[in-house]
């Protein structure tokens, strides 16, 4: 069930369709009919969604864009025999007289429940073939390619026709709150220059410049900043981005949107003031879940991969993991002894009232490890009245037990699990198993959204394959500290002026506070590998702008899909976009992407070739 207030008014469309669209056709929408209206001939259009024989009479359920009213025709009528032939789907258009329906048949679940349309006349408007799936009721187990395949049908879905919607409901609610605090909404161009951000580009021909190529752009990031330099000051838009990457729950393939906002002689606080007010009131207006107030939480990204083991966490989930390294240092416990003389750490992560669960538990969670984390070993001690008890109990002296008891906070009753691996090893099968822990000991808060920041990253990074140091972030982030940091510090200790938005575990928008000096961003580059030659090719246009004064500013991009997903309590982006293409990147209802003819190919200058014959 969508975590929403009210259907009505928050999540389906308007009850009431504007005069100026009332035609010929109907002279009210399917929701609009009220017991005010019994004894006036009206006239309905629609779609037939339902129908049911009773012998003498037939009734037909008409649903619009508004809702559903119900129709009956005696089967004297002259309509009878005309409704009758009519397969569910069909659209027509029906006249007849309001009538009030008998108490014991008022539907309280209809905002037209409490009257009926008796049909004098009928006209067909296009019938429909037999459908390939049920679209009234509530049938889930349509195969995927088959929705997509028929998405105009997909889309008279009650659950998905709502989430569209929303879809718009929540975007108008975004432009107008970003109006009223001072924003003004651009738009940049969709044909552009390839840019690194991250994923790979689409590329489109060019036809008047043979061998060059245009991008989509990933995001707007060169052009919003340009705005500043421009003096716009406070910039937003509901951006098309084009990504050409993978599929997830929480990502659509090939394009998606984003609340782009960029803003001027600005720190992060001052983004965070503009840009929390708008998040939690679109929250609050679409949903009745309890909300992080504002401000939001920050916290700095190496004490979310300590505390929670990920730089998304959800905060629904009370368990904090703590660093325990000392209590086994030189201690009886072997295997972690020698693995921390040989520079591992151990992470502790309190279970709470798992003291209480059987020996199985215990051994499925160790399983879990396992299996599912590729830990070789999970050790785990129960806190009793008095004492420690379990596996690893023994081989934990009295002195060291009070030490244990303050650094994760565990209390009588709670289980310890202990996780020993290198440092860059340690944070993922730790968040994994917080977040496993919590489910199964029913501890994540339910209906609720939970905000927080995340600041501080790294600038840098070692990458792992080359050994180099490369940007961990956003390249055109501002490193903390400036020329004077690049130019002293070893680049692994550097922090970023990035910091991201995260509710309920999922990151909704990376942002930065920019680079705006040529000579920072320059070095920023030669840390990285990059010639001032290589940054002057790629980031020409930027390099000039900023040349000719450019304010501080700084900004973050919420992604619109990924919201209204929370928002309509969906677990597949593809429930809150009106056309998604499939996992691999496939339009099956236009049959995109397809082939292009000889003369079109000739006109861009491009030759096919075809791939490698698999051996």
């Amino acid at each position: 069930m969508a975590a929403r207030r009210n259907l009505d008014s928050k999540g389906s469309p308007c009850s009431v369709a504007p005069a100026e669209q009332m035609g010929g056709y109907r002279t009210h929408t399917c929701n609009e009919l009220a017991v005010s209206q019994v004894g006036e001939n009206v006239k309905l259009a629609g779609w037939v969604h339902r129908k049911r024989d009773h012998g003498n009479l037939l009734f037909v359920d008409l649903r619009d864009n508004y809702g559903i009213t119900q129709c009956v025709v005696d089967v004297s009528a002259p309509a009878f025999s005309g409704m009758d032939a009519l397969r569910v789907e069909s659209v027509v258009s029906v006249a007849g007289k309001v009538a009030a329906r008998s108490p014991e048949t008022v539907n309280p679940n209809l905002k037209t429940g409490a009257i009926e349309l008796v049909i004098d006349s009928v006209e067909l408007l296009s019938g429909a073939e037999p459908l390939p799936f049920h679209v009234n009721g509530t049938q889930e187990n349509i195969p995927e390619e088959q929705r997509l395949r028929y998405r105009f049908l997909d889309l008279r879905r009650e659950r998905l026709h709502r989430n569209i919607a929303l879809r718009s409901k929540v975007i108008t609610s975004i432009r107008r709150r970003m109006t009223e605090r001072g924003f003004t909404e651009f738009q940049t161009p969709i044909l552009t220059s390839s840019s690194p951000e991250g994923a790979r580009d689409y590329l489109v021909p060019s036809r008047v410049h043979p061998g060059k190529f245009y991008a989509l752009p990933q995001a707007p990031q060169q052009f919003k900043q340009l705005l500043m330099v421009a003096g716009f000051d406070r910039y937003f838009q509901i951006a098309p981005c084009f990504r050409d990457e993978d599929a997830r729950a929480d990502r659509s393939p090939g394009e998606f949107y984003q609340l782009d906002v960029e803003m001027s002689f600005v720190a992060e606080d001052d983004v965070f003031r503009a840009i929390e007010p708008v998040l939690h009131g679109l929250y609050q207006e679409f949903t009745d879940w309890t909300i992080t107030p504002h401000p939001f939480p920050r916290i700095p990204y190496d004490e979310a991969m300590l505390r929670y083991g990920s730089d998304k966490p959800d905060l629904r989930n009370p368990i904090v993991i703590a660093d325990v390294t000392s209590v086994f240092r030189g201690g009886e416990f072997a295997v972690f002894a020698r693995a921390i003389e040989a520079g591992a750490v151990v992470r502790a992560l309190p279970a709470p009232g798992a003291a209480s669960r059987s020996r199985s538990w215990f051994d499925k969670v160790v399983a879990y490890g396992q299996e599912k984390l590729g830990l070789k070993g999970l050790a785990y001690v129960v806190v009793d009245e008095d004492s420690l008890k379990g596996p690893a109990a023994k081989f934990l002296p009295s002195e060291k037990r009070g030490t244990l008891l303050e650094l994760t906070g565990a209390m009588r009753g709670d289980a310890l699990f202990f996780i020993c691996l290198p440092p860059a090893q340690v944070a993922k099968p730790s968040g994994d198993l917080r977040t496993h822990l919590g489910n199964e000991l029913g501890l994540v808060e339910q209906k609720a959204y939970r905000f927080c920041w995340i600041v501080d990253f790294p600038f840098y990074e070692l990458d792992e394959e080359t050994k180099k140091v490369a940007f961990s972030h956003n390249p055109f982030s501002m490193p903390q500290g400036g020329l004077e940091a690049l130019n002293t510090q070893d680049p692994l200790t550097i922090k970023a002026h990035q910091y991201d938005i995260v509710c309920n575990g999922v990151e909704l928008s990376s942002g930065a506070i920019r680079n705006h000096s040529p000579e920072i961003m320059i070095r920023a580059f030669e840390i990285a590998g990059y010639s001032r030659a290589d940054v002057e090719q790629k980031f020409g246009g930027m390099l000039a702008a900023f040349r000719y004064g450019a304010p501080p500013h700084g900004g973050l991009a919420p992604g619109v899909d990924r919201m209204l997903m929370q928002i309509a309590n969906e677990p597949n982006i593809r429930e809150v976009i009106a056309f998604p293409m499939t996992q691999t990147a496939e339009d099956l209802m236009m049959n995109a992407p397809s082939g292009a003819s000889e003369k079109q190919l000739r006109e861009l200058h491009i030759r096919v070739v075809p791939p490698p014959t698999k051996k």
